[in-house]
């Protein structure tokens, strides 16, 4: 099949019927026509036929080693710069449909999938590990264009200790419960598998250090498997009215809790299972953090782009742009943009390749550039606050220029450059940015995005490599004591 359409996306979704609950009610029908979940489907569905476009395709496609179709560039495996520059052009193509606002855009898990496969060596020759349905499943989805959400954090029951060890009846956090011929038996929960119940599969796995074998696992299964549950929070697309809410009616991804009742995974989909030090190093040692965090990036990159255009054209509006504390919000925004850049081309420049000739982008200006991103992007959302003022809060909606009050607000919120229309749309945009509750749900999302920010500094601090820079410094001192 190769790289599919659209209305394949949507069709093969709505075909699959997953148990998916909003507000208390299963989804029944097709779940691309429900209120909650139509903007972001066909929002992805656009994204689908962008690889078919002729100016777009050789960047968003590459053909299959396997049958010769073109097949989806994010299922690349980077043997060159030529390559990892060619994932980038593609991520950020697909980033610019959406603002960068869409977290978990198909190429973010096809990204982790190629990162898994990279790293199966971990896995060869290791007790109740089988690299084996990794490279299936890979072939299988890039072959067919699937889409994946994920899950791997636990409920957060008790987080007072470093690891979790849990002490009831039941299970809470999702466990292996029962090892059959057929396959593992699992039983519990998992969180925040962002557009749960809205692509083909769901990949889940473990992370942090278990300490009971049973939690210790990873495999993937399709979205509508029989006892798995998908409960979504409270949708933040009000409606899909563009003009009031011109970002949430289109990339609301919304977020679920995932609930596995006794579900099957059979044998062929697992990649491991009851062996706590696959679980504690699969994705710290293998490419899992380079790869996955190199589409990160570059997606972040797009949306400080978009939140710089929308700045700047508050201030061209409404005329600011005459004051200095108005021209130092926007150079702040420039800064984040020029220095996210920055990681993010050092990561490919000083990039190596791997053991088993994958070539992997340098993880440490990735890092630092996740870690700046989480402290700049809350900033982001203030500045464009600041300088919209109380523009942010005199937003009618499109009724209200429909109606017969239309004429007073095409006088009084006119603006410099656009009329009172015009001039609202865009401090809708910018309401919705970081605002409403989409907007706010974006910043939070972003500030731990992947990880808390303490933790990642911290693991910048133990894992960068200061040994040469340590011993110039002493040395640097030992000649300080040697006389002219």
């Amino acid at each position: 099949m190769g790289a599919i359409y659209g209305k394949d996306y949507r069709d093969r979704i709505d075909s699959l019927n997953p148990q998916v609950w909003i507000q208390g009610e299963r989804v029944r029908g097709k779940i691309s026509e429900h209120p909650a979940f139509k903007g972001i489907i066909n929002s992805q569905a656009s994204l689908y036929d962008l690889q078919h476009q002729s100016s777009y395709k050789n960047i968003m496609t590459f053909t299959s080693p396997i049958s010769g179709s073109p097949i989806g560039t994010s299922f690349l495996m980077p043997h060159n710069k030529k390559d990892l520059r060619k994932r980038r052009l593609m991520y950020q193509n697909w980033a610019k449909m959406n603002a960068g606002m869409m977290g978990r855009s198909p190429d973010y898990m096809n990204t982790v999938l190629v990162a898994f496969v990279a790293s199966k060596h971990l896995l060869e020759g290791k007790t109740n590990c089988f690299p084996e349905n990794l490279e299936s499943l890979y072939k299988l989805a890039s072959e067919n264009d699937y889409s994946f959400t994920h899950t791997f954090i636990n409920p957060q029951v008790n987080r007072a200790t470093l690891h979790f060890l849990e002490e009831y009846d039941q299970p809470i956090a999702a466990k292996v419960v029962g090892r059959t011929s057929e396959g593992l038996i699992i039983k519990g929960a998992k969180l925040l598998a962002t557009q749960g119940g809205i692509t083909d599969e769901i990949i889940v796995y473990s992370t942090g250090n278990p300490l009971d074998k049973s939690y210790a696992y990873a495999f993937s299964i399709p979205s509508n498997t029989e006892g798995l549950k998908f409960i979504c929070r409270e949708s933040f697309c009000s409606n899909d009215f563009r003009f009031d809410y011109p970002l949430s009616s289109r990339f609301e991804e919304n977020d679920s809790i995932v609930v596995f009742d006794h579900v099957l995974v059979p044998w062929n989909r697992v990649f491991y299972y009851d062996n706590i030090e696959i679980a504690k190093a699969f994705t710290t040692k293998g490419a899992f953090t380079a790869l996955t965090l190199h589409q990160v990036v570059s997606r972040q990159v797009v949306k400080l782009e978009f939140i710089l255009g929308v700045a700047q054209l508050i201030v061209d509006t409404i005329n600011t742009s005459e004051y200095q504390h108005v021209q130092e919000k926007i150079a702040e925004i420039i800064l984040a943009l020029e220095t996210m850049k920055a990681f993010l081309i050092t990561s490919e420049t000083e990039a190596k390749e791997s053991t088993n000739g994958i070539l992997l982008p340098a993880v440490n200006p990735l890092y630092s550039a996740i870690t700046t991103f989480q402290r700049l992007y809350p900033r982001m959302a203030e500045i464009i606050q600041h300088l919209g003022a109380s523009g942010m809060i005199s937003i009618p909606t499109e009724k209200d220029f429909d109606s017969n009050i239309k004429e007073d607000l095409n006088l009084y919120l006119q603006a410099t450059t656009k009329n009172g229309k015009d001039r609202v749309q865009l401090f809708r945009l910018a309401w919705d940015l970081c605002m409403s509750p989409f907007g706010t749900r974006q910043t939070l999302y972003e500030k731990f995005f992947f990880g808390d920010p303490v933790r990642l500094a911290s693991s910048l601090y133990i894992n960068y490599n200061r040994k040469d820079i340590v011993e110039r410094v002493e040395q640097f001192l030992s000649d300080s004591h040697t006389k002219n």
